[in-house]
């Protein structure tokens, strides 16, 4: 039976980028059989957010936004990363015999020092800690956008390093999963760039009513007119779009916007039937949020369950690492 697992950092609200690229396919794969892990890192997170009690909204609010989307916890188990402290110690372990080369070649730390982002230990490690996640529950199969497969490639790289080093196969190589599309690794924010919580450029799942209509009205176009035609293919508000419109609608609008005239849709168009088609696809996901807002219990009972099973699992991995190096 194979174990699927992945994880996504509460470092504030889950976004279209967050949903197309990881929530969606992370509730889909349930379906398929073997046992799912999937947990709420907290621990990455503190390399961002120094507010606790904004850290602990956070981290319920991801909860309820995997539950909402459709995550069922009798298919998948839902977990908090500092429920499990296992993994810490894993981490330690692979950094005894992990290069410091390595981690330099980190393509997001290296992002990071690009915009200006001061380093700290932690950001830096990170991989290493990412690592321990994925191989303390011996998992088999990593669901991750393209910007996540170096990750995977250095995890796979310490668990050799690891297993080479104490001459025993105590952690198993994980392997990744590539997303199906391009479209929904590359969901483009506000400004057009890649949607991300960062850069204060994303549109948060459960917006709706003036609130959504306002700030999709922020996404950046031109002062052309309707009339003129333009190629929808420079328009970026045309790839949001497309997570939601059928096809052919999708190529009505097109169609219009290229031919210009009298009957082209202006910008205020498009943007206000991406608003409705947001509101509308998520509209059963926001009412089950509600739902669970209103049920603290209930999410923390989820959790708390959740944390039991990944535990359990993450002690046997970590005491077979621990008998390998001498520490048993």
């Amino acid at each position: 039976m194979k174990t699927f697992l992945s994880g996504i950092q509460p470092s504030g609200l889950l976004h279209l980028g967050n949903y197309f690229g990881a929530i969606r396919q992370h509730v889909q794969s349930t379906a398929e059989p073997g046992e799912h892990f999937y947990f709420i890192a907290d621990y990455h997170a503190l390399t961002t957010v120094k507010d606790a009690q904004r850290l602990r909204e956070l981290v319920r609010e991801t909860a309820i936004t995997y539950l909402a989307c459709g995550l069922d916890p009798e298919k998948a188990v839902l977990f908090r990363q500092s429920d499990v402290p296992e993994v810490t110690e894993i981490s330690w372990l692979l950094s005894t015999v992990s290069g410091m080369g390595l981690l330099e070649r980190a393509h997001s730390y290296k992002d990071k020092l690009a915009n200006g982002i001061k380093p700290s230990v932690g950001l830096f490690t990170y991989p290493i800690l990412m690592a321990a996640d994925i191989l303390a529950y011996d998992s088999d199969i990593v669901p991750v956008g393209k910007d996540q497969v170096q990750h995977v490639e250095m995890t796979q790289d310490m668990a050799g390093y690891f297993n080479s080093a104490y001459g025993s196969e105590v952690f198993r190589r994980p392997e990744m999963r590539l997303q199906k599309s391009e479209t929904m690794q590359k969901v483009p924010g506000i400004d057009g760039q890649k949607m991300s919580k960062s850069y204060g450029n994303d549109l948060w799942i459960f917006e709706e009513g003036k609130a959504l209509k306002k700030r999709v009205g922020k996404i950046v176009t031109d002062s052309r007119p309707p009339q003129e035609a333009k190629d929808p293919k420079e328009l970026f508000v045309f790839d949001l779009l497309a997570l939601f419109l059928t096809s052919e609608e999708l190529q009505e609008w097109q169609d219009k916007v290229a031919q210009g005239g009298e009957e082209a849709p202006g910008y205020g168009h498009l943007k206000m039937r991406l608003k409705d088609a947001m509101e509308e696809y998520f509209a059963p996901a926001r009412e089950r949020r509600k739902e669970l807002l209103a049920n603290p219990k209930m999410v923390d009972d989820i959790l708390a369950a959740g944390a039991a099973k990944a535990r359990a699992r993450a002690q046997s991995v970590r005491d077979r690492a621990l008998q390998a190096c001498g520490l048993r």
